[in-house]
């Protein structure tokens, strides 16, 4: 037989783009049942892939080390506790863990622990009011610096839970932009900054879990409650010590103060947003104090069988349930079993309502009120006071 060079070079030509056409068609078709398994291939070869996003924001390190200094510990003295663990001081803690522990009782001097942060140079300090309650001494620790400082107590407020210290230093402090929390969307990455459990700059992570979240917790020292109506629900980690601790933007900002955790469910934490904080900042480091618009009346919202007995065609209104003695109130006529209907230009349609008004209200204001008593609709006017201490 006769052997051909020319058509056996041919054959050789024709079976190798066979086999490419077939390798490369299987790639293809592979990439496009399995593309994930690709772009993650790639990835673990050193190849960019766009759709493998990161786990977390790679700017979590960077933002730490920008605004980790200005996170501070601190140390209460605190006179006639009923215990000596820092940890059992604080109100939330009692709270959520009861009262099954067993430490030993002093009766004179305790000690407690929290978190704050510094919010500018000249060394004025955020925190929660009830981290520094009744404390006669209070002593903040600065990252870099060998001494401890001794802090004023400016300003604080109950209510909303706030503290402002200062403290001075011969050399710069380090501070902590406050951001907007307003802004904040749910889901977005914050960052927690605290010294749980005496562990100084300890950071979780999490995501905003919900906003306007609203508390009531009992303080068993001072037998009031604390109601928050407004707080950041969290899942970054907070533990008794974290309190008053900055919770923290992306962008490196204060967007909430951590407050309290719910020890009876994982991944539950709440934060004051900062800008209920920034509303009262200047006016706590002016004062000391939160002055607040007062009328004196206790209130319950209208129900349809209310309605109907007042015989209003729709459930809007507030009753005045009681009025205090020698309230702006009653020195107005106000009585007990009146229903709001209108406030000034302000139709009522709760006893929120009625709140609000009066919240943004300044001291010595008229507010003209449209009352319901007997069946009659009168006017009466209320001379705002501030709310008695």
């Amino acid at each position: 037989m006769h052997f051909n060079k020319r058509k056996y070079f041919i054959a050789v030509l024709v079976g190798l783009a066979m086999g490419i056409a077939l390798v490369t068609g299987g790639i293809l078709a592979y990439n496009s049942v399995y593309p994930e398994v690709t772009a993650r291939a790639g990835v673990e070869g050193g190849e960019q892939a766009n759709s493998t996003p990161a786990v977390l924001p790679a700017s979590i390190p960077e933002t730490v080390d920008q605004v980790s200094d200005a996170v501070v510990y601190l140390e209460t003295t605190v006179e006639n506790s009923n215990t000596s663990d820092p940890f059992f001081n604080d109100p939330f803690f009692r709270y959520f863990f009861g009262d099954s522990f067993s430490f030993r009782t002093t009766p004179k001097v305790s000690r407690g622990i929290g978190s704050g942060f510094i919010i500018n140079p000249e060394g004025y300090i955020i925190t929660n009011e009830h981290v520094i309650d009744n404390a006669k001494e209070v002593s903040v620790t600065v990252k870099g610096f060998e001494e401890p400082f001794k802090a004023t107590v400016v300003g604080k407020d109950f209510n909303l839970d706030l503290a402002v210290l200062k403290i001075n230093s011969s050399k710069k402090l380090p501070h902590i932009e406050l951001g907007n929390s307003d802004n904040m969307r749910v889901g977005e990455w914050v960052i927690a900054i605290g010294n749980p459990y005496r562990l100084d700059h300890t950071v979780t992570v999490g995501v905003i879990s919900a906003k306007g979240r609203p508390i009531t917790i009992p303080d068993q020292s001072t037998g009031k409650e604390r109601v928050y109506k407004n707080l950041i629900q969290t899942d970054a980690a907070i533990n008794p010590g974290n309190s008053g601790g900055p919770l923290i933007s992306l962008d490196g900002k204060v967007i909430g103060i951590n407050t309290a955790i719910n020890a009876q469910a994982q991944g539950i934490g709440f934060a004051i947003p900062i800008n209920t904080a920034k509303e009262v900042l200047d006016e706590l480091i002016k004062s000391g104090s939160v002055t607040r618009p007062y009328i004196g009346v206790a209130l319950q919202d209208m129900t349809k069988d209310l309605a109907e007995y007042f015989e209003l065609k729709d459930p809007n209104g507030a009753i005045i349930a009681d009025v205090v003695s020698g309230s702006p109130a009653e020195k107005a006529g106000l009585m007990r079993g009146d229903v709001i209907l209108k406030i000034n230009d302000d139709v009522i349609k709760n006893s929120n309502d009625v709140s609000e008004i009066i919240g943004k209200t300044k001291i010595n204001e008229k507010l003209v009120m449209v009352v319901l008593r007997n069946g009659q609709s009168r006017f009466v006017t209320v001379v705002v006071e501030k709310r008695p201490e």
